[in-house]
Order: structure tokens, then sequence, then C-alpha cells
């Protein structure tokens, strides 16, 4: 698994063994969109690998003004993979977005920010290694319908999993075996009805390179989740845009829908991204060291509480939708409450158990997938590196059930909490941006925190909701 080629040379050869027809350009804008363009294979030539692709910036949400609209991809040939949903024999290229007019990566390309991220680590002289493990959960459903209109608003997701379905009319007959609220963890089929779709996930996971460990039903009706190893933060970056591509190909190509929405279902488990983070240098894990709790080092406390200290500016990135804070409720699994513990999933920071040094780590149970991997990866890191500067403690440990503490007795034990809207967290990126200034621009904390209110909070809070009328229509 891992690079199918290492250079421009490697990457025609590959292209010429594999019989290549189409050449795609892809890169990520600031919501996590994939955006591509096609070229012939005939017509992509050396130099145009190493000198980029002339695009128009302008017709991308957020970026540039139409006077200023002339970008370049650059395209990265080491992420070359072949595409394995095309008709014809068509490579996929990951490209950063280069800014001709400052002549420099463009600040507001996420795949930029996280080189830059990365790079500001090895200037301060913290680590030359930060490897990423993120954990993105899914939902596969048979049908979905929404409408949103000035007199009328609803959505319906439909499975034949959901207890919903208990008394519905099949061609064949209602079989009768669901998981039913809550209870879809671990069983084997028929309840689990997804062994066969998840396994063609892992198996074309496996064709793009990545190196998949595991596939499971979660504990949501309709959820599953497929386990791929850890790598550095941009190879992670990387292989969720891969890993979000192929679940919701498979699934569109056998007749279903995918959705990593963060809370699409009322009652009902959501959908996470948790985020395993280590920082290595000279080849030694810098978060390890043997006897302290969860075998966690000094190093890896400060980088936790620096975290914790920026937690409603991070949220901003790492839970960057509305839907975001519907799943960040107690009582189903979703860590709100900013401690740590060792093998406790109720705290928003997991330390793995039993890890020695290659595997010790800190995992954030927070961040979901609604997120721009390559932006959220990145401000988690340099709230870390914040942290580290500033010797920050984090709240904790704290190895009771978590789930079970009402909001009085979390008051009492002065414990911060996650924002619990968009709005939220977006009012703390404006107060407290300063951790991410080594890297994101002012124009960018700008345009990004407008960008969300107007596309998300703005619209969302106008929006009169079905369970309004139900508690206030009477009124």
């Amino acid at each position: 698994m891992g690079k199918f080629v290492n250079n421009t040379d490697e990457f025609y050869k590959y292209c010429e063994e594999n019989e290549v027809e189409f050449v795609d350009f892809r890169f990520t804008d600031i919501k996590g969109a994939w955006h591509h363009i096609t070229y012939r294979m005939s017509a992509v030539e050396a130099s145009m690998i190493d000198s980029g692709l002339p695009f128009d910036g302008s017709s991308i949400d957020a970026w540039q003004p139409i006077e200023k609209s002339d970008m370049i991809l650059k395209p990265d040939v080491e992420t070359a993979f072949l595409d394995p949903f095309t008709a014809d024999s068509t490579i996929i290229v990951i490209c950063d977005v280069y800014d001709i007019y400052k002549n420099e990566l463009y600040a507001k390309c996420p795949r930029s920010i996280a080189k830059k991220t990365l790079a500001h680590m090895e200037e301060i002289g913290v680590g030359d290694a930060a490897y990423f493990g993120p954990e993105n959960e899914f939902f596969i459903f048979d049908d979905v319908k929404f409408r949103d209109d000035v007199n009328s608003s609803y959505f319906r997701v439909d499975s034949q999993e959901g207890a919903w379905s208990r008394d519905t009319e099949y061609e064949g007959g209602n079989m009768g075996h669901r998981p039913g609220t809550k209870g879809g963890y671990f069983p084997v089929m028929p309840t689990d009805s997804m062994v066969d779709l998840r396994a063609e996930m892992m198996l074309l996971l496996e064709e793009v390179g990545l190196e998949v460990m595991l596939g499971h039903h979660e504990v949501a009706q309709a959820q599953g989740e497929i386990g791929v190893k850890f790598g550095t933060l941009i190879e992670a970056a990387d292989n969720v845009q891969k890993y979000k591509y192929v679940v919701k190909m498979v699934a569109h190509l056998n007749g279903k829908t995918a959705t990593f929405m963060p809370k699409p279902l009322v009652g009902d488990n959501g959908n996470g991204m948790h985020v395993h983070q280590s920082i290595w240098k000279n080849g030694k894990n810098l978060f390890y060291k043997e006897g302290e709790y969860g075998n966690l080092s000094e190093t890896a406390l400060h980088y936790l509480g620096g975290i914790f200290k920026h937690a409603r500016a991070v949220s901003a990135f790492t839970n960057p939708s509305t839907n975001s804070y519907k799943r960040l409720l107690p009582g189903f699994e979703a860590p709100s409450i900013l401690t740590y513990s060792s093998q406790n999933r109720s705290a928003a920071c997991r330390i793995p158990y039993g890890a020695g040094e290659m595997a010790t780590r800190i995992e954030t149970r927070f961040p979901d997938s609604t997120a721009c991997p390559y932006l959220a990866f990145s401000a988690l890191m340099l709230a870390g590196l914040d942290g580290i500067k500033n010797k920050d403690i984090p709240a904790g440990p704290m190895d009771i059930d978590l789930f079970e503490l009402s909001l009085d007795e979390i008051r009492e034990k002065n414990i911060a909490q996650m924002p619990h809207t968009l709005r939220e967290a977006l009012e703390g990126l404006i107060a407290d941006n300063d951790f991410l200034k080594p890297v994101f621009t002012q124009e960018f904390i700008d345009t990004y925190q407008h960008y969300q209110f107007e596309r998300q909070v703005w619209p969302d809070e106008g929006r009169p909701t079905a369970y309004e009328f139900i508690s206030t229509y009477s009124c």
C-alpha cells in the first residue's frame, strides 16, 4: 500500500503501463470538497507537471476576486492513483494551489496550509514528523429526500435497517432483522446488512493506496466504519479525501447513498472523526514516557492542554457545520467535556490502552467528517504546538463515566465543554486566533468565519423547524 509513483518519470511509466487515457487533477476547497479538471493523457506534458495548470480561482467559493482570478494547480505526482470508478483508464493526481500574484503557496488552499503547518513545527524545533490517524464513520441509506422552501422544510432518510421499517411492505417480505436504535455495534448478518458493501469499499480503498485494517457496523442503525492505517499529516488528510470518495461511490454504484453528516438521525448515535495524533523527533515519539498516566509525556499533556485551551476556535475547523453540534450532546457517546482519560470513551480525549512507545498517542474524539481534513489537522496541531510553547495543562485525567454527569455536576467540577453551536465556535475563532497566526493568515481567518456565518449559521438560525411547530405553534 502507499505510493504508486515517486517522481515524474515513474508517473509517465505508470500511466503507460496502465494505458491511462485521462489525468484527473484534484484540489480541495475550504469546505473540504474535492474539485477536479480532467486532461487527456496525450496533452499532459512534463512541463505542465513542473510548472502547473491554470484555472479560475474566482469560481471557487470564498477564494479569489474576479480581477485576480488566475491561479495555478501544482500537481503532486506522488499522490497519483488509478480511479477505480471511471469507464476509461483515469489517473487521479492531488494538487496544491499556487498564488501567481504572491509567488507562493496559496494562503486559502487547505493542503498548502497543512504543508505550512508541518514546516512551522520543524522551524520551531518541536518535531520532524507528525502522525495523524482519523477514524471516519458514515451512514448508508437506501433513499434520502429533503426540501427547503419558504413554506415547507423537511428531510426523510430511509434504510431497511431502520427500526421505522419494521412494518414496511417489501417485495419478497419483511425479514425483520434490524439492529434497532443504538443496537448496531458488531452484529453479524443478517442484522448487519452492509457486510458485502463494506467489503467492496475496503478492497477498493486498498486499490487506491490506503492500508485497510478492519471494517464493522457501528452503534447506530445503518452506520459503518472502516479502519485505515495512520499517516503523516498530509498523507492522512489525502486519505480522508480518498476514503470519502470511495465510500460514497461504492454506495452510489450499489443503489445506496452514503453520508458523513454528523447527525442525520434523531435519537441515535452520530458520525464522528476521531483523530489520533503524535509528534516525533529523530525517530523518537515525543508523546511517550513509560510509567506516566497512559504513558503520556509532559510534551503530550502540554499539546493536549493547548487543544483544550483553544477548543472553541479549533472546533470551528474540526466541527464546522451546524449539524456538528447536534451530535455533541450527552447520551450518544459524543464527547463534549474537555478532559482526558485512559481507555475512557466518554472523555474528549482518550488515551488508547496498552500503547508502548511506537503507539502512544492522543485520540481527540470530538471532530467530525464535515471538517476539511487539512484545516482540521492543522488547527489541532497549531493549538497543540501553542500548548507546548506555553506549557498548558489539560483538565484531568478523569476515569468516571462523563456521560452520566449532569450539567450542574459538570459546572461544579469546573470542566470546560465544547461549544454548543457553530456560532459559539466561530465567535471563539474571532476572539482567539493568535495561535493560528504562524500559518493561517488573518485574511483567511476572516474569510473563513464570514463564509461559515453566511453559508451555515445565519440560514440555519433563520429557518423554523418541524419541532418548533410542535413546541410553539399552539402557544
